[in-house]
């Protein structure tokens, strides 16, 4: 409904601005990382997203499209709110969500303060395609090919494993020891799965 305000800065706090448009006084929520981007002089324009509930319109607003188009991606994952969505984008840069999206680091997302392991997998799963096909990211330059998980990953399977849990194992096993052999990323899957 309303996509962009631009108008003279009034208020300027660490989650929150003021903008006057046309004698209207706007109460914005903003993240940190829209804070450090908000110009020293009067007259801002931020893209914002109005968040309509039962009980309350909230406004939040984004220096750049792409902070705005991600927080709207986070918010569409089950059990991501907008609190935890503005707090994702006040720890991390746009660009380190979609990184951390498009490689399926659990890690990075879970650092944030609010969510835990689960919240982390979910918003990879369901947003690491709609990520990798919105920002055109190559899933091969995003997560470089391991030849070695391949080969463990396949071992695995043949052992009965189910490929999807064995997958996110041996990409944890990865992303800790990049170097790791066939054997040695077997040998710690089997004591993790």
């Amino acid at each position: 409904m309303i996509t962009f305000l631009r108008g003279k800065l009034i208020e300027k706090n660490h989650t929150d601005v003021v903008i006057e448009c046309h004698g209207v006084g706007y109460f914005v929520n903003i993240s940190l990382n829209t804070f450090s981007l908000l110009p020293a002089d009067e007259n801002i324009m931020l893209y914002t997203y109005l968040h309509i509930k039962e009980d309350a319109h909230t406004l939040y607003g984004f220096a750049q499209k792409s902070e705005r188009e991600i927080f709207k991606l986070l918010i569409s994952v089950s059990g991501v709110g907008t609190s935890i969505a503005r707090t994702m984008l006040s720890s991390l840069e746009p660009s380190q969500v979609k990184q951390a999206i498009a490689t399926g680091d659990v890690k990075t997302i879970q650092a944030v303060k609010g969510i835990g392991a689960k919240t982390a997998q979910r918003v990879i799963l369901d947003l690491k395609d709609k990520i990798l096909k919105v920002y055109d990211i190559d899933e091969v330059s995003a997560a470089p090919s391991n030849t070695n998980k391949e080969e463990a990953l396949s071992a695995l399977e043949t052992l009965g494993f189910a490929r999807k849990q064995a997958e996110r194992v041996c990409d944890a096993i990865v992303s800790d020891e990049p170097q790791a052999s066939v054997e040695q990323i077997i040998k710690l899957a089997l004591k993790k799965l």
